[in-house]
């Protein structure tokens, strides 16, 4: 990929993010100027979302814990609730392909993200020690689910942002 291809493709997302937030329809918006000529298909825009989705989310998530490090499943709960808030057009495609892929390899490939993500809020959480085993996809999903149906509330800051060698102290302590 080129420069100008890499820097179009970013531009053309953001534009199919941006469609997607304003529209909350969960469709893919092919419509957008630029899409048929930089991706290949559907699944295409969708891996591309589904990357941004979950960047966004860990880095929430690292956001969360290094202003409050000793409550994770809250952090993480909050994090997945904020990122669901800036994205909620790419999160509505996200769920509606989920529930019905356009194809096989748009099923295979949104499932893997999912099982990707569920490992993610399980281990942030602090509620798995193994990533690849099925208790740490179940309690992720778990996790997930809470963040969709409860609101959750941010934890009560304590003013000062904590170093990472702070944290670690601070989880020792603890």
């Amino acid at each position: 990929m080129t420069w100008n291809s890499y820097h179009r493709r970013g531009e053309v997302l953001r534009t199919v993010i941006k469609a997607a937030d304003e529209r909350r329809d969960g469709i893919l918006p092919m419509d957008v100027d630029g899409v048929a000529q930089t991706f290949e298909d559907d699944l295409d825009v969708v891996a591309a979302l589904e990357l941004r989705w979950h960047t966004q989310l860990a880095g929430q998530i690292e956001r969360n814990l290094m202003t409050q490090p000793m409550d994770l499943e809250t952090n993480v709960l909050l994090a997945w609730q904020q990122t669901a808030a800036e994205l909620p057009g790419v999160r509505a495609i996200l769920d509606h392909y989920a529930a019905a892929p356009a194809t096989p390899d748009m099923a295979r490939s949104l499932e893997v993200a999912a099982v990707k993500e569920s490992q993610l809020l399980a281990m942030m959480a602090g509620k798995a020690s193994e990533i690849n085993d099925d208790i740490t996809v179940r309690v992720g999903t778990e996790l997930a689910e809470k963040a969709r149906t409860t609101r959750i509330q941010a934890p009560a800051q304590e003013g000062k942002v904590l170093s990472f060698m702070e944290r670690i102290k601070a989880a020792m302590v603890a």
